[in-house]
């Protein structure tokens, strides 16, 4: 008897600006992969391009997020590097200990901080200080 195991995938991401500041707020669920990111890079790049020295604060909520394919890996190297010095703080919403390794990671990658919340509300507050 066949089992049908049903996966979702899906993002969502959202960009608010107020003069240079951005916040963005990315929510992924299942598998990122490449094809993610051909969607979200030119988003962001555009966006960041119309501001001379933008800063930007932004919420990951990972909490559905399962992984990525290794070329979307290298997708969010490529995107974080580009963009280092713009990231003001990262707040990184989850469940899981990849994710905390993750942001600790990706505090050498930015100019700004990035912490790992268990806790949404948490994430958001950290953001708004």
């Amino acid at each position: 008897r066949a089992v049908m195991v049903h996966t979702t995938h899906g993002l969502s991401i959202g960009l608010e600006r107020a003069g240079r500041e951005f916040f963005l707020k990315l929510k992924a669920v299942g598998t990122l992969t490449h094809d993610d990111y051909k969607i979200i890079t030119p988003m962001i790049n555009s966006a960041l391009g119309e501001v001379k020295h933008p800063v930007v604060n932004a919420l990951i909520d990972g909490s559905e997020l399962e992984g990525w394919e290794l070329r979307a890996d290298w997708d969010d190297l490529k995107l974080g590097v580009k963009h280092s010095k713009e990231f003001k703080n990262v707040a990184i919403y989850g469940n899981k200990e990849w994710q905390a390794r993750m942001a600790k990671i990706g505090n050498w990658f930015i100019s700004g901080e990035v912490q790992y919340f268990e806790n949404a509300t948490a994430a958001i507050d950290w953001l708004d200080e």
